[in-house]
């Protein structure tokens, strides 16, 4: 196919992408615990079923163990072409408060040219990007394809590594395309060159045996609420720079063009409230530490009774720069509140996660191929970017297929609102990144 024609299959079948899109979005496909199975197990159905409908030959689900199943799919290479994996995952943040959505998290709401819902960016849009691109041929692919969509990366994906590494020769190719990112703007293409990996633990702080009246104990009982708070608090200086030791601060090659009043418009920062950290905006979110506190085990401020609490816990989570080491953060920062903590309070920790960062290597055939896709798809060249969130299973095919190039791009873009409420993708930023994936396995198989 040539190019203007993959481009006029692109666009004439845009109406099912978005209704496809639409289908899968509705799902209320949450993948954490305390959430019924039944639908993360109907999109993973769903899923099975676009996939058959892009013309691939063998689609089926595997088990992966203590997770749901992911899909895989495939058809074999045209004689001397390569072989090219395509990943996604069907599976969602929660919705959180419904009432901070301006439209139904689970009803996709097509408001001026985007479709407003939970995961209609992350990463069900990933998943029509690759069903939609690869129906633009009609069953004959120029390339090898393996796609696998799993379905539980944003609650456990590192199960998913197990499974990859157990079954390596199932997902082997020659290019992988992780289509769980974006751009950091509308119609500006970039290729996610660096990951930061994580880490994450709950720490449990004791004080007394149970809850003591404050009136009568306050002032001398040791408050366990407290301790924590004071912990916490020691994990970052006045600027709001991490102040661990064995966290270095490090730099991004690629640098940034966003400018400190662009990300605050991004983030949604409040005014007269001041960005946290010091030094250049890469920096600080593609190659450095960053702590943060995701969650409290607390009294309710609508339950709560004058009583020094004997207990409280958090989950903490590090993100760590590409070429750092996840065990190593994660004993840096336990170790540090251990030390921290006052009053000879009972520190202990649970629930421990980690995942590697990733780095790619210099261009090759497949970078090459990329880059000319989006500058005919956006109008311009691709630029080199850092994601400050983790791709659990990247870093793991990157150590088991060295000599693959692999490729992070997507339809999600700074103001998509992934993991946040009123989360959307632009059905035209869609439309580009699905061409330019067509157009790079047309070019990448020649």
């Amino acid at each position: 196919m040539t190019p203007e024609e993959i481009e006029s299959a692109v666009e004439a079948g845009m109406p099912q992408a978005v209704e496809e899109l639409r289908r899968l979005a509705a799902i209320p496909s949450v993948a954490f615990p305390g959430h019924p199975d039944e639908p993360v197990l109907a999109a993973a159905a769903l899923t099975e079923e676009l996939l058959r409908g892009a013309g691939l030959p063998h689609v089926r689900q595997v088990p992966v163990a203590g997770s749901f199943p992911a899909v895989f799919a495939e058809a074999p290479a045209p004689p001397g072409a390569p072989t090219v994996l395509l990943y996604a995952h069907y599976d969602v943040q929660p919705a959180g408060d419904p009432a901070l959505w301006r439209t139904p998290p689970f009803e996709p709401t097509l408001i001026d040219g985007a479709l407003y819902g939970r995961g209609t960016a992350d990463d069900k849009s990933g998943v029509i990007a690759h069903v939609a691109a690869l129906r633009a041929f009609g069953g004959e692919f120029p390339v090898g394809v393996k796609v696998i969509v799993e379905g539980q990366e944003e609650y456990a994906g590192e199960r998913l590594e197990s499974f990859v590494e157990a079954n390596a020769e199932l997902v082997r190719a020659d290019a992988i395309v992780v289509a769980d990112c974006g751009n950091p703007r509308l119609g500006e293409p970039a290729l996610t060159t660096s990951l930061r990996g994580m880490a994450a633990f709950t720490v449990e702080v004791r004080t007394l045996r149970e809850a003591v009246h404050s009136g009568a104990f306050g002032g001398a009982a040791p408050d366990a609420l407290a301790a924590l708070m004071r912990m916490l608090s020691a994990l970052h200086d006045e600027r709001g720079d991490v102040r661990v030791p064995g966290l270095p601060r490090g730099t991004f090659d690629g640098g940034s063009d966003e400018t400190e009043d662009e990300f605050r418009a991004t983030a949604g920062v409040l005014d007269g409230v001041s960005l946290v950290g010091s030094g250049e905006l890469a920096d600080r979110l593609w190659a450095s530490y960053a702590i943060t506190v995701t969650g409290l085990d607390v009294p309710t401020v609508s339950g709560a009774v004058n009583a020094v609490q004997p207990a409280a816990r958090a989950r903490v989570t590090i993100r760590i720069p590409a070429a750092g080491d996840a065990k190593a953060a994660l004993d840096a920062v336990t170790g540090f509140l251990e030390k921290v903590a006052p009053w000879g309070a009972q520190v202990t920790f649970s629930d421990f996660v980690t995942g590697s960062g990733f780095l790619a290597a210099g261009g090759g055939k497949a970078r090459a191929a990329i880059d000319a896709a989006m500058e005919r798809a956006f109008g311009r060249a691709p630029r080199d970017v850092g994601q400050g969130g983790s791709i659990p299973l990247v870093a793991k095919l990157s150590g088991l297929f060295p000599e693959a190039e692999i490729l992070l791009y997507g339809a999600e873009d700074g103001d998509a609102s992934i993991h946040a409420p009123n989360e959307r993708v632009e059905l035209d930023e869609l439309r580009k990144v699905i061409t330019a994936e067509a157009l790079f396995l047309a070019s990448y198989g020649a």
